[in-house]
């Protein structure tokens, strides 16, 4: 199903923070989200271009596109974004998508690298969780929060140990929060994409390799990331109402095998 195949109007006219915007699953999600007419707060990190192509498309769909660069492995930054996110209005909808991934084997990955992973990719997702759930209590609105994880998080794979437990962590905030949250009408639930054709796996990989790995999948190829956001799109949403805690995989069926 394509992002233009999934309509939801229960989505018009809300307001989502999406960390890691500007490119990759994060830049999916952000399209998808528009064009179902929920104007977008969108964090990006480095690239200012990729973020003025993004606002371009967003804004061409008739909703509001709203860009804040931060650094999310720095504090300040964080509550930086959250205090423009706030001076936008109350967040609907929020999907804790930045994370890094520099790869490094167990025996030679740095503290200071460690430190780094874990602050960007499951110390970030806690401090927006957070203050946006706080911000929906204080509001009186009902919302829902979205993390995306990995199918690393399930299984361990080489040069990731700093990754693979932060993204294990995401499931267990998710849960957690979710637990918590769920008496205020706030729902929170987890998507683990498996092989996707981003430049992640692209980096350091042949054609070649990456076609070898996709064969290996059960549904013979890498999930694009339209077919990764639709999934974001429809816990969402209002179709996913009775649904919280709960993590999402979509791997093309990797775990089958």
């Amino acid at each position: 199903m394509s992002i233009d195949g999934y309509r939801d109007q229960s989505m018009n006219g809300k307001l989502a923070l999406v960390t890691g915007a500007q490119q990759g699953i994060g830049r999916a999600i952000t399209i998808a989200l528009a064009k179902s007419g929920v104007d977008i707060i969108a964090n990006y990190f480095d690239d200012d271009a990729a973020m003025q192509s993004l606002a371009e498309e967003v804004t061409s769909l008739g909703v509001h596109c709203h860009a804040f660069k931060a650094d999310l492995s720095e504090r300040e930054q964080i509550t930086d974004l959250l205090a423009f996110a706030d001076s936008i209005g109350c967040v609907d909808i929020l999907i804790n998508n930045a994370a890094i991934f520099p790869r490094s084997s167990f025996l030679t990955v740095s503290e200071e690298m460690w430190d780094k992973v874990q602050s960007i990719n499951i110390k970030t997702p806690f401090l927006c969780t957070q203050h946006v759930a706080r911000a929906m209590v204080e509001n009186k609105r009902k919302g829902c929060v979205i993390n995306m994880t990995s199918g690393a998080a399930f299984r361990a794979g080489l040069n990731a140990s700093h990754y693979v437990t932060s993204k294990a962590g995401v499931v267990g905030l998710t849960k957690a929060a979710a637990l918590e949250l769920a008496p205020l009408g706030i729902r929170v639930n987890a998507v683990a994409p498996g092989l996707t054709d981003t430049a992640q796996p692209r980096f350091g990989m042949s054609e070649d390799e990456l076609q070898n790995l996709s064969g290996t999948v059960p549904l013979g190829q890498m999930a694009t990331t339209d077919e990764v956001a639709n999934i974001v799109l429809m816990l969402a949403s209002d179709s996913a109402s009775h649904v919280t805690g709960q993590t999402w995989h979509v791997n093309g069926g990797t775990y089958l095998s």
